[in-house]
């Protein structure tokens, strides 16, 4: 057999995230390991000779495994079918496969259990639970943000330091508005629900406008101070600022609030200037999820509003008043249990890979 330096390898699409894979895994079968280091350094361009004494195999078999892989691809670097044993790949195996992203050829942008069987030579069932022992989840992806606010440290401690440690004889109002919310009618009557049945209705509606809510909401007893308006300008927001005023006359006031642009404009200035009992506490940009009022918002969509049917806005503005009428009376604290650094060190960590491929 000739020991010429062969033409280097091409790889196919991905081939070469997953041959590295095989030759790093402790639990790979050494034959298999060993071929992967074949196809690499035949890819680099290292002669065939070379390749043999570096792998400790011959070059028969160097060029037997580059032939294979020329032929068939990354498949054809198993072993042939034998009767009486299936052929076996780990459950860590299919997982360094699944982390690799699929071939061009696929044209797809994640695996499916059925497609990465095909691709190594497995049954979908295999893949699933390998899948499910490692808790991979290619179907799934999430969405992150970090806040680039200069003064997040500052905000963050600020704002839950309000939660945590409130001044005495102080109020702590989380506030902030709920726009577009839709008067949505649904264009057949809702099925109730039964036993053994959940309530039904249509997935088409009709829409009859749409409200802002603004809202305040108490932190030591959870009573919320709310308002409907038709917009949520400087205008709206100075009149709920003015409903604020009256609805606690004579304590003093600290304000948890977004940096939504209508909070912080020269009228609002200028008023909250003049009534220097109110005291502005603002979220860090991208961390409106600080401001607890979120969370209520969540409850009375969830509640009222998301499963609710409205002829009007008129008619959806009265079922939220209803509604806040009705925590009022049933209200509890909002409680917050985590401490600035707990916040700001998960904030701060970044989302890095750490598998082995």
């Amino acid at each position: 057999m000739p020991n010429n330096p062969a033409p280097a390898l091409i790889l196919r699409d991905g081939d070469k995230e997953i041959l590295e894979s095989w030759t790093r895994s402790t639990t790979i079968k050494a034959g298999l390991a060993q071929r992967a280091r074949i196809i690499l350094l035949a890819a680099e361009g290292t002669a065939n000779a070379h390749i043999a004494e570096a792998v400790g195999t011959t070059t028969t078999s160097v060029w037997k495994w580059r032939k294979r892989y020329r032929e068939v691809g990354i498949d054809g670097l198993g072993d042939a079918a034998r009767s009486g044993r299936p052929k076996q790949v780990s459950d860590l195996d299919i997982v360094y496969a699944t982390l690799t992203r699929p071939p061009k050829k696929y044209g797809v942008t994640h695996w499916s259990s059925r497609l990465l069987g095909q691709h190594l030579g497995l049954g979908n069932a295999t893949v699933a639970r390998a899948w499910r022992a490692y808790g991979v989840q290619p179907w799934k992806a999430e969405t992150f943000k970090f806040s680039t606010d200069p003064e997040l440290v500052a905000k963050v401690t600020d704002v839950v330091g309000l939660y945590l440690a409130p001044p005495d004889n102080a109020i702590v109002l989380c506030v902030d508005e709920k726009s577009q919310i839709q008067a949505l009618d649904r264009t057949a009557p809702m099925l109730p629900m039964r036993i053994g049945d959940a309530e039904k209705h249509t997935h088409d509606y009709k829409r009859h406008g749409t409200t802002t809510l603004f809202a305040a909401l108490e932190v030591a007893t959870g009573t919320v101070t709310g308002a409907v308006k038709p917009k949520h300008r400087r205008a709206e927001f100075l009149s709920f600022l003015r409903q604020i005023d009256r609805a606690y006359p004579d304590q003093e006031l600290h304000l948890v609030m977004d940096n939504y642009a209508t909070h912080k404009t020269a009228e609002v200035r200028d008023w909250l200037a003049a009534h220097p009992r109110f005291h502005v506490h603002f979220t860090p940009t991208s961390g409106s999820w600080l401001n607890l009022v979120e969370v209520w918002f969540g409850i009375i969509d969830r509640q009222a509003i998301k499963r609710g049917v409205f002829t009007s806005v008129k008619d959806l503005n009265a079922k939220i008043r209803g509604f806040i009428t009705g925590w009022n009376k049933r209200k509890h604290p909002f409680v917050w249990t985590k401490t600035a650094d707990e916040i700001l060190a998960k904030a701060n960590r970044q989302a890095t890979s750490e598998t082995r491929h």
